[in-house]
């Protein structure tokens, strides 16, 4: 018998974190813990972002109002009920909650491997590899954004994910200018994140001036939900572009491969806890292999559980290029693991263990 419970848990930003929807201090998270009669443990975690996760959207057919922290917990009490009392498949699919489905992925798979949150044994959880990542840029003043350059520069990192959309852009183009007076192309890679700030109408115009300063890509130019405007902005593009958002809420497989057939992106970003989980992202991978779209995962700002588990699914699938895994400092309060950042690169370094004293564990 398995028996099922959650703790909520909020995170805290050790400094707060600008995006073009909004600057965020803290996120809320929630640990799905499942135990069974031998007394092992497996943990999942929830991957919750305000006004992107699926949950926090208006549920059709379900209760007016209902959607946010309290849909999740719902969907938890619901799910642990379940579990708890031998009425659900551990491994259903919960379509309408894929934070919920990625938590209980992770926790399921935890378990099975003995609660030792090595999910995915591999080299990279032996400590033999580790991960290429970005270094991550948040958006905020010229200067605080220099800071962050020289910061990850001097740390070893070789590529740079760039916050745009919510700052002049005069400022913006500014701070580019001055990274590629320091750094050649050659020398660095300059990704670009807009998350959805710009019209169709202005996205076009600002791609070209941005590609003359030699941008790998950009993230989401226009917000999700246009296919046909994002598709004929991916026909002229002057920088190659990458779908994130876009991906968000799309469980149909064959609606998968018809976005990306109709897009054609030269890019799409896999955050499996707001996508539903390791099924739904592995599908993303077939999709994107059928359509001839490259690829790379990145974490939604989950803590260290959520992390280590992406990693290790990452690994598992042979990734190569740098990806968007370099989150876990990001919080003060984070659950203290065996990841470790050590350059440019993501570590699984077991000597150093969990402390999951934190959420009862």
């Amino acid at each position: 018998m398995i028996r099922a419970r959650y703790t909520r848990y909020p995170l805290h930003f050790r400094q707060p974190a600008g995006t073009s929807r909004g600057v965020l201090h803290g996120k809320d998270c929630w640990f799905l813990i499942l135990t069974d009669h031998d007394g092992y443990t497996g943990v999942g975690e929830v991957s919750y972002i305000p006004g992107l996760s699926v949950e926090d959207r208006e549920h059709a057919g379900g209760t007016p109002g209902m959607k946010g922290p309290v849909r999740v917990e719902r969907g938890l009490d619901q799910l642990c009920s379940d579990i708890s009392g031998w009425e659900r498949d551990p491994v259903q699919p919960l379509p309408e909650l894929p934070g919920v489905q990625f938590a209980l992925e992770t926790a399921v798979k935890d378990l099975e491997t003995g609660g030792s949150r090595v999910l995915f044994p591999s080299g990279f959880t032996a400590g033999r590899s580790g991960i290429p990542t970005n270094g991550l840029i948040w958006m905020g003043t010229r200067d605080f954004m220099a800071e962050q350059v020289r910061q990850k520069i001097a740390s070893g990192f070789r590529v740079l994910k760039m916050k745009v959309g919510a700052l002049d852009f005069r400022e913006e183009l500014d701070l580019l200018k001055w990274v590629r007076s320091e750094f050649f192309i050659a020398d660095l890679e300059i990704r670009l994140d807009a998350n959805g700030a710009w019209t169709p109408g202005e996205a076009s115009e600002k791609m070209e001036t941005l590609a003359g300063f030699g941008i790998h890509s950009i993230e989401q130019p226009i917000r999700a939900g246009q296919p046909e405007a994002m598709a004929s902005l991916c026909r002229d593009a002057a920088i190659p572009v990458a779908l994130d958002e876009e991906l968000i809420g799309i469980h149909d497989p064959v609606a998968r491969r018809q976005l990306l057939r109709l897009v054609n992106p030269s890019y799409v970003i896999l955050k499996p806890g707001l996508l539903g989980g390791f099924t739904a992202a592995e599908d993303w991978v077939s999709a994107a292999g059928d359509t001839g779209t490259a690829w790379w995962v990145t974490s939604a700002l989950e803590s260290n559980i959520g992390l280590n588990a992406i990693a290790q699914w990452a690994w598992q699938q042979g990734v190569e290029n740098p990806q968007g895994l370099g989150t876990g400092q990001l919080y003060g309060n984070n659950i203290v693991s065996p990841l470790r950042m050590e350059g440019d690169r993501l570590w699984y370094r077991d000597e150093a263990g969990w402390d999951l004293g934190v959420i009862g564990i």
